[in-house]
């Protein structure tokens, strides 16, 4: 004798459970900043009436790693910095996300030197890099909108290992 799993398939209320836990959190992105130079300001510029980042569910920037659930991290990471950037990490819950945005965050930008990591991914996972020096609110709302689609399709832990100590903070810097 068949049951409702046998005909409709055994996942068939998580899928859609998933779809809609996927979309609340896809529409509703704590974000906090971490903002280190000047691609910080142009960070502060989407919240502004002209790009206005509130009519994608992220009202407010939050001060807390515990009230966040995405991490903005745009500048350069010097090397006393780093510990305190995976520290903060480390404090926001599950599921969490990173975007690296400008030159300087995701690769070290012009400043190659002994005093800055060379890209923020030496130090915690990145979803999404927003290249330019600095991007414009148009790339990071872009890079947001890029957020959202792999939210929503459900891939957003795909490349990640959890719990894992990258080189640069298990070494101490």
């Amino acid at each position: 004798m068949g049951g409702v799993s046998d005909t409709l398939g055994a996942n068939f209320v998580t899928t859609k459970l998933d779809r809609l836990v996927n979309w609340s959190r896809r529409s509703s992105l704590w974000p906090m900043t971490f903002g280190l130079a000047c691609c910080a300001i142009e960070m502060i510029g989407t919240t502004m009436p002209r790009h206005d980042l509130a009519r994608f569910g992220m009202e407010a920037f939050r001060s807390s790693p515990r009230q966040a659930d995405l991490m903005i991290v745009s500048g350069r990471v010097s090397q006393k910095m780093a510990p305190v950037l995976r520290q903060i990490y480390d404090q926001m819950t599950e599921p969490k996300w990173v975007i690296s945005m400008g030159a300087c965050a995701s690769s070290g930008g012009v400043f190659n030197n002994y005093a800055l990591v060379q890209g923020v991914d030496q130090i915690v996972p990145v979803d999404i890099y927003v290249p330019g020096c600095p991007p414009r609110p148009e790339m990071l709302i872009d890079g947001i909108m890029l957020l959202h689609e792999r939210i929503l399709s459900g891939d957003y832990t795909a490349k990640r290992v959890a719990d894992e100590p990258l080189d640069a903070v298990s070494a101490g810097v």
